[in-house]
């Protein structure tokens, strides 16, 4: 019987839209994923030119007990005049790991979010009965939905977790200090790729423990 892979009970998967105008709302999805004690994973991992990106994304998806679908991306693009299906597909794959998977996937659990709470409706009415949580397109409200979502993963007796307000206010604190993070590291804080933002996240949260 294969074994859940050893961050099984840490990896959370997003699933969300990769724009400029989304960036906002990922960097602090990342962020609170981080600040909460757990570890964000992405499709952006899958950059291996010589893996199928398929495969990578299903990879990933495995590895993850926990995952975060948002679906605030589904409208028609302004560009092909087509709607953009990558995030309810990834949400489906999500959904058939838990279904048909091995038995450590049973246990997975996840979260969709829309920018409406009943938007869904509309365009993947087979996931009502899931609860959906609407973040608003606001940095704020996504980040309580997050913590309040992971912290019944908590033992509340050895795990305290900060208030959804605290949280938001320490990823202020991180956003201003990104530039000196990224100084120490070379990098430049206004192109990071995935890999880059995540780990300079995690040096800022472990230099900066909760209380």
């Amino acid at each position: 019987m294969a074994k859940a892979p050893a961050d099984f009970q840490r990896n959370v998967f997003i699933n969300c839209p990769f724009d400029d105008l989304y960036t906002p709302l990922f960097n602090a999805l990342v962020f609170a994923v981080h600040d909460i004690g757990f570890r964000p994973r992405c499709a952006l991992e899958a950059s291996n030119a010589g893996q199928f990106r398929l495969d990578k994304i299903m990879e990933i998806i495995a590895e993850c007990k926990y995952s975060v679908h948002d679906l605030s991306r589904t409208e028609a693009d302004i560009t092909s005049g087509l709607p953009r299906f990558n995030m309810p597909f990834e949400l489906g794959i999500d959904l058939g790991c838990r279904r048909f998977g091995r038995l450590h996937h049973k246990e997975k659990i996840c979260l969709v979010l829309d920018v409406e709470q009943y938007r869904y409706q509309r365009f993947i009415s087979d996931i009502a009965g899931q609860d959906i949580y609407a973040h608003g397109g606001r940095e704020q409200r996504l980040i309580d939905i997050v913590r309040n979502w992971l912290r019944l993963e908590l033992d509340p007796r050895t795990t305290i977790i900060p208030s959804g307000p605290k949280i938001f206010q320490r990823y202020q604190d991180f956003q201003k200090a990104l530039p000196a993070v990224c100084g120490k590291l070379n990098w430049n804080p206004t192109s990071l790729p995935f890999a880059d933002f995540s780990y300079a996240t995690a040096i800022w949260v472990k230099e900066n423990p909760l209380p």
